[in-house]
């Protein structure tokens, strides 16, 4: 027998020995726990001291004002850690845009619950990965209850299943994926796209989505080799929901033209206007055409956990696959999103079986591994920051903070119906309120859209609220996605004072100029 050698023999040794003690003094592990908690307590107490003093959700900063900052920058030098946080502070914090603020209502962000926080610390620090079991252990089994707890509350059965995902354009596209290759399996003789490619069939597939519908949805066909032209705009009703009957005829229309119908889309919570599309509706026309049909919950999901408007997303477990966005709905910090199929026999159509990784043996012998429905291989344990909102929580919490928002939108929508100088738009569905500022009636439409996206710019330069906009039949509106509890009705008196101001501001400034410019033309 041979004699074993250490492996110090073999260990590079630089030429001064403190080098090797500096690179190992910041790694994570028992040896560096004070100087871990040392740090974190030093970036605890900046991140209080700057949640404490915020008094606007936004410095109002431009990028050729902050930019500067950036290029003087050396990042091959390194500071102390007392230095770098204060030049982080500088660079970042000051001018962050803080969802927290009750006057931040432009976009879908939702402010945070802090048992999520606690959450990412831990997932961070212990920096487990999901994609198997060898990686992640008991993560595995979190996320794994967590799904099917979702699944249960859109009213799946124990056959579906789902996965997390990093948000609603990745969870839209495995549902593209999945209703591209079901098709194909069931309707072209078995053909499978992943070990064949695209079918010559592909260039006529076509998807039907309200126009009202995420970006994403084009994305994806694109991604998947369909291209644009496959999604099909359906024209929306008065309540900006799809319209059931248009969807009939674009669908016959699209036989007719010797293409082939494989989807709908419902929008259970567009981006704009909340309109939750008729799921129950659309379920049995995508029956009688062999079509799959997917709720984009994104934003809707939230109602699965309200306690008086759940009864909005009536129909959704007739889907055969569903999006969610905790980081919309339920609080949660990005990413937190998570995708879901009826049946779970379709995310076979995303399985691959890697040898180093996930081979076919550990799935026959039973080993959990969730990259078998996932798009992704590395993923981070993003569930348990839902884990421990619901263990700290309770979900009843999460509803009754869920309604509180959509009952302030309601409020809002009332109030803007009396504000002189506003039009609203959409009576709310969930949360957001569409409306315009709208001057005097000899002031041309012209001037009235470049009035409202000032508006919008000059409350974002101020940094006193923030507010989004929006284009609706050629017009500029403007639009408040209300998703903070903190949030309240004198916050919106307030905003919408302020609008109300800039636009007159801008009225004044701007209207006999031009009136003459266009008498001239």
């Amino acid at each position: 027998m041979g004699t074993a050698i250490s492996m110090d023999r073999f260990d590079y040794q630089p030429d001064q020995g403190s080098v090797r003690a500096q690179e190992k003094a910041f790694l994570f592990n028992q040896f560096n726990l004070s100087q871990y908690q040392h740090s974190m307590t030093q970036a605890l107490a900046l991140l209080e001291k700057r949640i404490e003093t915020v008094e606007k959700p936004f410095s109002g900063v431009l990028p050729q004002e902050l930019v500067g900052q950036f290029q003087a920058i050396n990042l091959d030098e390194s500071l102390s850690p007392e230095d770098a946080l204060k030049e982080l502070e500088s660079i970042y914090l000051e001018h962050a845009i803080y969802f927290h603020h009750p006057r931040y209502v432009a976009h879908l962000n939702c402010p945070i619950v802090y048992p999520a926080l606690v959450a990412e610390l831990i997932l961070s620090t212990v920096n487990s990965s999901l994609d198997t079991w060898d990686q992640s252990a008991g993560g595995t089994f979190i996320e794994q209850k967590l799904i099917d707890w979702t699944a249960e509350k859109i009213g799946f059965s124990a056959q579906a299943d789902g996965v997390f995902t990093s948000g609603g354009t990745q969870s839209n596209l495995m549902a593209m994926l999945l209703a591209r290759d079901s098709y194909c399996e069931k309707h072209l003789n078995g053909y499978s796209i992943k070990h064949q490619g695209l079918p010559p069939e592909a260039r006529k597939f076509r998807i039907f989505t309200s126009e009202l519908s995420h970006f994403s949805i084009q994305k994806s066909a694109a991604m998947l080799g369909l291209g644009y032209d496959a999604v099909i705009p359906v024209p929306c009703d008065e309540t900006f929901k799809l319209d059931v009957g248009q969807l009939q005829v674009l669908i016959e229309q699209t036989l007719l033209e010797g293409n082939l119908p494989i989807a709908v889309v419902a929008t259970t919570g567009t981006t704009d206007f909340g309109s939750i599309d008729p799921v129950a509706e659309l379920a049995p026309i995508c029956q009688a055409h062999g079509m799959w049909l997917h709720a984009d919950a994104a934003y809707g999901c939230g109602l699965l956990t309200s306690n008086k408007y759940r009864h909005l997303l009536s129909g959704i477990e007739q889907a055969d696959s569903v999006t969610v966005d905790y980081h919309k709905s339920f609080f949660q910090p990005v990413s937190c999103g998570a995708f879901f199929v009826k049946d779970k026999i379709n995310l076979s159509y995303v399985t691959h079986h890697a040898e180093y990784l996930n081979p076919l043996s550990a799935t026959e012998e039973g080993t959990p591994n969730l990259v078998n429905k996932s798009i992704q291989t590395t993923r981070r344990f993003d569930a348990l920051k839902l884990w421990l909102t619901l263990r700290y929580m309770g979900v009843e919490t999460l509803g009754v903070m869920f309604d509180s928002v959509i009952n302030l939108a309601q409020k809002t929508y009332a109030y803007l119906q009396t504000t002189d100088r506003i039009e609203a738009l959409n009576r709310p569905s969930i949360s957001t309120v569409i409306f315009r500022y709208v001057p005097d009636s000899e002031v041309p439409a012209d001037l009235v859209d470049q009035a409202n996206e000032y508006i919008r710019k000059a409350i974002f330069r101020s940094g006193e609220a923030t507010i989004a906009s929006t284009k609706f039949e050629n017009t500029r509106y403007l639009k408040f996605t209300l998703l903070n509890p903190e949030t309240s009705s004198e916050d919106i008196q307030f905003i919408v004072d302020r609008i109300v101001h800039y636009g007159d501001e801008f009225i004044a400034k701007h209207f006999n100029e031009f009136s003459m410019i266009s008498e001239a033309s």
